[in-house]
C-alpha cells in the first residue's frame, strides 16, 4: 500500500474488455427511446400515438395511461414525483412518452412522430426574477438549513474591518463521457437491472421500494462506469420507467440516453448566489460571518445540494450565521455535483482573499491567523484527528515560491501578459456507509474480493487489490477484485467520497480475518512444514507462510488450501466515522489584455488525506479536481431560455468543459501521515476535496494579475475586458 500501483482494471479498460451497462447483451432486448415534453409546466392534454406505432419496427409506445403506479421512493430518488404517472408536466424535457422498438434508430425515429398536445403556463426560469420569494426550506438528510453560533450580527456591526459581497455561479452539468443507461430484465418475478450508477445498492433499494417488491427480487449490476460526478448517484426516473416497460413489454428493454437528454433528467449543479459579510480584526482574526445563500429549486422538491461547510467549520470564527435559502423555478430538480460545497466555498476563499488585501495581510498568513484544530460546530470542542493543513499551506506555498510574490496587484508581467499569483485552502467532507466484503481464497492459492460498491474511475479496483494483497502478503496478481453487484455483500456508494474510508476497512478486516484462518489449518495440520508453530510466530510473504525465526520452514498459500479441500471465506467489516480532507492550491494565470484571454499556466497543490493507499490514483484525483475547478472557473454554464424554461446548450459543442489544452502540469503533494486510530489504515475520503479551491484560487489570481475582482463565474473574457 501507498505506492502507485498502475490500475489494476487498466488493461481490461483499454483493449475494451471492460463491459459497461451498455454493453451487456441480453437476448430479445428492445430499445427504448423516451419522448420528452416541449413545455416546461402545464398539463398534458393529448397524446397522439398512431403514427409511431404504425412506424417499421416499433413494438409499442407507453404514456401515461399505460404505465403501472410506481410507489414514490425516498432519497436517493431525488424527485418528488415519478413521470408519466399523471398528465402533470413540471419542467422542459421531461419524460412523457416510452418507445420501444427493435433497434435503437426505429425508436428514435418513432419518438419524433408522437404528437402531445399541452395545456401549457407560463414558466419561470429566471432566478433574479423572483429573488423576493426566497424561503428557507425544511432540513434535507437531517441537515437543517439555518445554523448560528454566537452573535454574528453584533460582531459584525463592531467589527474594526468588514467584507460585504456577493458572490455568484450559474447552473453547471457532470456531463460524464458514459451517458445513463438502464437494461432491464425480468425473469421469474426478479428484476435484473444493468445499470450505470453510483450506487448499486441504493438503486436497487429505491427500484424495488417503486415496484413494491423485497430487496431480493431486485439485482443491479453495474461493475464499471464512464464517469458519474454524483449525476448517477440517485435513482432517476428512467430507471424506474426503463424496469416498468420491461414488465409491460414481458421482453428485456435497453434503454441510452442521448447527451441532450441527460440535461433535463439527471439533475445539474444548481444556480447559486452567496451574499457573504466577514467581521475582523485589524490584525487579521475573524469575528464575525454572515453567509446567506440562495439556490434554485422546483416547486415540488426543495432541497439544498450546496452546503456551506467550510463556512462553519474551516476557520476560528466565535460569531456564525449560515441561512441556505431557495427559490423555486420550472427546471428540472438538481442534485449534488463533484464537490457539491464548492459553490459556497467559492465565495468564501474569494472574501478571504478580498480581507487579506484590505488589511495588507499575505493571503496565507491570514489563513494561518485563523486557522484551528477544532471542530467549530462541535459542541463539545472537538479537536480534528491528525488535521495537517498547517503542513500543507508550508509544502504547497515551498514548491510554489509563493515568497517571491509581489503583494501589489497589476505590476507582474511577461512580454504582453499580465501575471497573476493566487491561493486558496481546499476543504470538503467525506462520508462513511456501513460496508461489508465477502473475501475467499481458493485452492489455486488466489484471493477474490467481492463488495457492492462501485468503479467510478477513481481506481477502486485497484486500491481494494492492494489493501487484499498488502493484508494477506500475497502477490498482487493473485488477487481479484469484483464490484458492482447486489449479489455481494452491501456496501458504499461512490459518492460523498465515502467509498474509501467506508470500504477500505472492511477489506483489510477481511484480509487479517482470511490470513489468520489459513495460518491456523497451517500449523494445525500435520502435513505442514509449519505444524506446532505457534500462530503468531508465522508471517506471510509472497504467497508463501514463514515460521518467523526459521524461514525453511514453510508452506504456500495453495497448499495449506488445497489440503484443507475447500475455499477459505470470511466476511469483512470494520466501522468509521465522518470527517474532513483539507489541503491548500496555489497557482498562476496569465492574462493577454487586449483579448481578454485568460491561461492557468502552473498549478502546485498539497493535501492532507490522512494515509495515501496509492499515490498515482491519489495524483490522478488531484489533476481531475483541479481540471473540474477550472471548467468551474473558466468555462460551464447552462444557459436556459427565460421564456421557455429550455436548456439551449445541451451538448459538449456549446456547454464547454476544460481539455488537455488548458489544464496545465500539476505538481500534488500529499501530507503522506495516518490518522492517530490507525486501526482504519488511516483513509479519509479525498476524491472531491482536490476541486474546492480552485476556482477562488483563480479569482484570486486575477485580481492580482490586474487588480480587478471578479465574483461571477464563469470568468469569461467579456468580464475580463
Amino acid at each position: 500500500m501507498g505506492q502507485g500501483v498502475a490500475r489494476v482494471d487498466g488493461r481490461a479498460k483499454v483493449t475494451g474488455a471492460a463491459r459497461y451497462a451498455a454493453d451487456n447483451e441480453v437476448a430479445g432486448v428492445l430499445h427504448g427511446f423516451l419522448v420528452m415534453s416541449t413545455i416546461a409546466r402545464g398539463e398534458v392534454v393529448e397524446i397522439d400515438t398512431g403514427a409511431a406505432l404504425a412506424h417499421p419496427g416499433v413494438v409499442a409506445v407507453y404514456t401515461h395511461a399505460d404505465m403501472p403506479r410506481l410507489k414514490l421512493p425516498d432519497f436517493p430518488f431525488n424527485r418528488r414525483f415519478i413521470p408519466m404517472q399523471d398528465t402533470r408536466v413540471h419542467h422542459h424535457g421531461q419524460p412523457v412518452a416510452y418507445v420501444l422498438a427493435q433497434t435503437l434508430e426505429q425508436a428514435q425515429e418513432a419518438a419524433n412522430l408522437v404528437k402531445v398536445r399541452y395545456r401549457a403556463e407560463h414558466p419561470v426560469a429566471r432566478m433574479a426574477d423572483v429573488l423576493d420569494e426566497a424561503f428557507l426550506p425544511e432540513k434535507f438528510r437531517n441537515r437543517p438549513n439555518e445554523a448560528a453560533r454566537g452573535d454574528a450580527a453584533a460582531a459584525l456591526e463592531q467589527a474594526e474591518v468588514r467584507i460585504d459581497q456577493t458572490y455568484s455561479s450559474p447552473m453547471q452539468h457532470h456531463n460524464p463521457i458514459e451517458p445513463h443507461t438502464t437494461t432491464a430484465v425480468w425473469e421469474d418475478g426478479t428484476l435484473i437491472l444493468y445499470e450505470s450508477t453510483q450506487g448499486v445498492v441504493f438503486a436497487r433499494n429505491a427500484v424495488a421500494f417503486a415496484f413494491g417488491k423485497g430487496r431480493e427480487s431486485v439485482r443491479v449490476i453495474s461493475p464499471y462506469l464512464g464517469g458519474g460526478f454524483g449525476a448517477k448517484g440517485p435513482t432517476y426516473p428512467h430507471t424506474l420507467l426503463t424496469a416498468a416497460a420491461a414488465q409491460l413489454a414481458g421482453r428485456p428493454v435497453k434503454l441510452v440516453l442521448s447527451r441532450a437528454q441527460m440535461y433535463t433528467s439527471n439533475g445539474h449543479r444548481a444556480e447559486y448566489r452567496h451574499h457573504l459579510r466577514l467581521g475582523a480584526t485589524r490584525q487579521g482574526m475573524l469575528t464575525a460571518i454572515v453567509d446567506t445563500s440562495t439556490a434554485q429549486v422546483t416547486r415540488v422538491e426543495e432541497n439544498i445540494y450546496n452546503g456551506s461547510d467550510s463556512t462553519l467549520r474551516l476557520y476560528a470564527c466565535p460569531n456564525v450565521h449560515v441561512r441556505q435559502l431557495g427559490v423555486r423555478l420550472d427546471l428540472p430538480t438538481s442534485s449534488y455535483m463533484r464537490s457539491p460545497e464548492t459553490t459556497a466555498h467559492f465565495g468564501l476563499e474569494t472574501a478571504m482573499d478580498e480581507l487579506s488585501y484590505e488589511l495588507g495581510i499575505d493571503p496565507v498568513e491570514l489563513r494561518i491567523r485563523n486557522h484551528t484544530e477544532v471542530d467549530q460546530q462541535s459542541e463539545t470542542g472537538q479537536a480534528y484527528a491528525g488535521k495537517q493543513l498547517l503542513e500543507c499551506y508550508r509544502a504547497a506555498a515551498e514548491a510554489f515560491g509563493w515568497a517571491r510574490r509581489s503583494p501589489r496587484p497589476g505590476v507582474t508581467r511577461d512580454g504582453d501578459e499580465y501575471v497573476g499569483w493566487g491561493m486558496a485552502t481546499e476543504t470538503h467532507t467525506y462520508g462513511v456507509i456501513p460496508s461489508q466484503v465477502h473475501l475467499a481464497i481458493g485452492p489455486d492459492g488466489r484471493a477474490t474480493l467481492r463488495a457492492a460498491t462501485q468503479e467510478i474511475g477513481t481506481g477502486t479496483y485497484t486500491v481494494l487489490t492492494q489493501v487484499v494483497a498488502e493484508g494477506l502478503g500475497m502477490p498482487l496478481g493473485h488477487v481479484t477484485t469484483l464490484l458492482g453487484d447486489t449479489a455481494y455483500p452491501e456496501a458504499s456508494l461512490s459518492a460523498g467520497s465515502s467509498t474509501m474510508p467506508s470500504v477500505a476497512g472492511p477489506a483489510a478486516d477481511a484480509a487479517r480475518r482470511a490470513r489468520d484462518a489459513v495460518i491456523a489449518l497451517a500449523v494445525a495440520d500435520p502435513r505442514s512444514p509449519l505444524l506446532g508453530v505457534p500462530a503468531e510466530e508465522v508471517v506471510t510473504e509472497n504467497g508463501h507462510l514463514f515460521a518467523r525465526g526459521d524461514r525453511d520452514r514453510r508452506d504456500t498459500y495453495r497448499n495449506v488450501v488445497t489440503r484443507h479441500g475447500s475455499a477459505v471465506e470470511v466476511t469483512g467489516r470494520q466501522d468509521n466515522t465522518a470527517g474532513h480532507s483539507f489541503g491548500a492550491v496555489f497557482l498562476e494565470v496569465r492574462i493577454q489584455p487586449r483579448l481578454g484571454r485568460l491561461r492557468v499556466t502552473r498549478v502546485v497543490t498539497a493535501h492532507d488525506l490522512g494515509r495515501v493507499l496509492n499515490r498515482r490514483t491519489a495524483r490522478g484525483q488531484v489533476i481531475g479536481g483541479v481540471t473540474w475547478g477550472i471548467g468551474f472557473a473558466l468555462m460551464e454554464h447552462t444557459m436556459v431560455d427565460p421564456n421557455t424554461a429550455r436548456v439551449v446548450n445541451p451538448n459538449l459543442s456549446t456547454y464547454l468543459v476544460p481539455v488537455c489544452a488548458d489544464t496545465p502540469s500539476v505538481e500534488a503533494l500529499f501530507v503522506d501521515r495516518s490518522e492517530p486510530d490507525g486501526k482504519l489504515l488511516g483513509v479519509r475520503g479525498f476524491g472531491e476535496t482536490p476541486g474546492t479551491g480552485v476556482p477562488a484560487a483563480i479569482g484570486n489570481a486575477i485580481y492580482h494579475a490586474i487588480g480587478r475582482r471578479l465574483r461571477d463565474v464563469p470568468f469569461t473574457p467579456d468580464k475580463l475586458l
